[in-house]
């Protein structure tokens, strides 16, 4: 089974891919890129991602940017996306959420003792969670805020 295949099954399944694997490949993206500066999106998702992340990039993160959503907007959300994954149905959708309660959570709890997490209300209309996303990137001093441009990730 190639890696690809063991992600999609594993994700599929409603599972973790593994640590080693998946900072392996943060490690070669943020290594191939010229910016010290870059966005994790929905990692790490377990306590035992996080402290290996750490202990091999010796990167902390200067942010965490926590997406705050009720499980029933969510699955609301989740199941009427026209295109949406193969796993969005209603069980393997709560299976998601009960394994983010129980393994996800406490990583934003961890972060959030070092002050470190950012909360957005994500259950308001997407311009509105944009507004509040593009004013924690933005620069005390630049009022304008011009320079972060809109984008809707599947």
């Amino acid at each position: 089974m190639g890696m690809t295949t063991m992600i999609q099954t594993m994700i599929k399944e409603g599972k973790i891919v593994p640590s080693e694997v998946t900072i392996k490949l943060l490690d070669k993206a943020i290594l191939g890129i010229d910016n010290d500066k870059f966005l994790i999106d929905g990692f790490p998702r377990n306590e035992e991602n996080r402290a290996a992340f750490e202990a091999v990039t010796k990167i902390e993160p200067e942010l965490v940017l926590f997406f705050d959503c009720p499980e029933e907007e969510m699955e609301r959300r989740l199941l009427s996306r026209n295109q949406g994954r193969e796993d969005d149905n209603i069980e393997t959708i709560r299976k998601r959420f009960k394994v983010f309660l129980d393994s996800s959570l406490p990583v934003v709890e961890y972060y959030a003792a070092k002050g470190k997490v950012k909360k957005i209300d994500a259950s308001k209309p997407v311009q509105e969670v944009f507004a509040a996303v593009k004013t924690i990137f933005t620069p005390k001093d630049d009022k304008a805020a011009n320079n972060v441009k809109e984008s809707h990730g599947k």
